[in-house]
């Protein structure tokens, strides 16, 4: 049986691969992408059902196309981001086979480069992209027992309120994810009980421009990458309803009851931390200062910006906040179903090369590791903030690109003939 050849493989079919292979092909570089389900399939089948963009469209979007369905300043829903990404694909002609699963990648035996195994055959290629992106494997905590009398699940199997058995529902965690689903569980007359970490919460908008526009003119988009084990900050920001700024106090005014960390479980009763107070208020000083620097720059650069001093004004603390409470009957709240907005692990298992650390994320210098031929794309503060995001990425890939092209360059040089001394 022949094996086919490339020059670089491109292991994933989201945001991250399709942008790699707009630079590759740009770059005139040879390339394959493998997509084990569909374009955008994580946006397809592992979110729920009224997930919209996070960023308006102006901004999360790659440079050569706009959405086609939504204005500059909406909030594109997940069936809109999924036909973004494939009309990119046909719009760029990107070489991708999509039913195709990468369950091995090993050094070439006896020669450069690398062997492929995938679900229909090996391929071999002189570079491996792994643009899996940072949200592959689900995770939940060990805390509650799997045979524990109530449902629990990841927020990558939340689809919408009717899903969920008659009860109240348990959302740990406040990031995006979970405020969101949260929200829209209290909006459906769900009594709703929300696990609040540590988080920021910047301002959905300010005095008449987006909290992405805010984050760019005040540079914070091109932060410089973070040290290893702290890229992940906990953000809660929305795009539901046309955009409002996510406020844990408002959500607990209208019936929410806020609670800290989620700590431990004995008997049927979940403990949790006292420190809800605290990580709200480490929201808003976060908030707070985001707006102390957005008026700042106003002053500096003499813009003509309308004031907005309500923005300052916090709501009181709701009960559940002034007397946390700190442990929970789950049997006796009527708590059915607990949602865990818990986030990823990393899962490279299929990449059988020397380029992890003890807990299995990629040791890399923004993508490119010490592995000739081995790049990782996607990943959340690659070489920047803005790295994880859909116009992060695509700058991102078109640097792996270049870093490519001066690889095989100095890979098909050869020394002219010298002359006889």
């Amino acid at each position: 049986m022949s094996v086919e050849t490339i020059d670089t493989l491109v292991v994933g079919g989201g945001q991250a691969g399709i942008a790699m292979s707009e630079h590759l092909g740009n770059a005139g570089i040879s390339h394959l992408v493998l997509e084990r389900a569909r374009i955008a399939e994580r946006w397809r089948s592992e979110r729920w059902d009224s997930l919209v963009a996070n960023g308006p469209a102006w901004h999360d979007r790659f440079p050569n196309m706009e959405f086609a369905k939504d204005g500059p300043d909406d909030f594109p829903s997940k069936h809109n981001v999924v036909e973004y990404f494939e009309n990119y694909a046909t719009m760029i002609n990107a070489p991708i086979r999509c039913g195709v699963e990468v369950t091995e990648v090993r050094e070439k035996s006896g020669g450069p480069g690398f062997v492929a195994t995938t679900s229909t055959g090996q391929i071999e290629a002189l570079n491996v992209v792994a643009a899996t992106g940072p949200f592959q494997r689900p995770s939940i905590p060990p805390v509650i027992p799997a045979d524990a009398d109530v449902v629990q699940m990841h927020s990558t199997a939340y689809r919408n309120p009717d899903q969920l058995a008659k009860g109240a529902v348990l959302v740990v965690g406040a990031g995006s994810s979970g405020g969101q689903i949260a929200d829209e569980l209290l909006r459906a007359g769900r009594q709703v009980y929300l696990s609040v970490g540590p988080h920021d919460r910047p301002p959905r908008s300010y005095r008449g421009r987006d909290f992405v526009w805010w984050l760019g003119v005040l540079g914070k988009w091109d932060a410089a990458a973070m040290t290893p084990g702290t890229e992940h900050v906990t953000i809660s920001v929305s795009g539901a309803h046309g955009g409002q700024t996510v406020d844990f106090r408002r959500y607990g005014a209208r019936g929410m009851t806020l609670l800290g960390m989620t700590d431990r479980y004995k008997n049927g009763v979940l403990h949790f931390a006292k420190d809800v107070a605290e990580n709200i208020a480490h929201g808003d000083a976060n908030y707070l200062s985001v707006l102390d620097e957005a008026d700042a720059y106003i002053a500096q650069q003499g813009l003509d910006l309308p004031e907005e001093p309500q923005a300052r004004d916090l709501a009181p603390d709701p009960d559940c906040v002034l007397n946390p409470i700190l442990e929970l009957d789950l049997a006796k709240a009527g708590i059915t179903t607990i949602i865990w907005a818990t986030g990823f692990t990393v899962d490279y298992s299929w990449l059988k090369q020397d380029v992890f650390d003890a807990t299995g994320r990629p040791i890399h210098q923004r993508g490119v590791t010490a592995a000739p031929g081995v790049y990782f794309l996607g990943l959340p503060w690659q070489s920047r903030r803005g790295s994880a995001f859909i116009w992060g990425v695509w700058h991102d890939a078109r640097y792996l690109a270049d870093q490519i092209a001066i690889q095989r360059a100095y890979r098909d040089y050869h020394p002219s003939a010298q002359p006889q001394s």
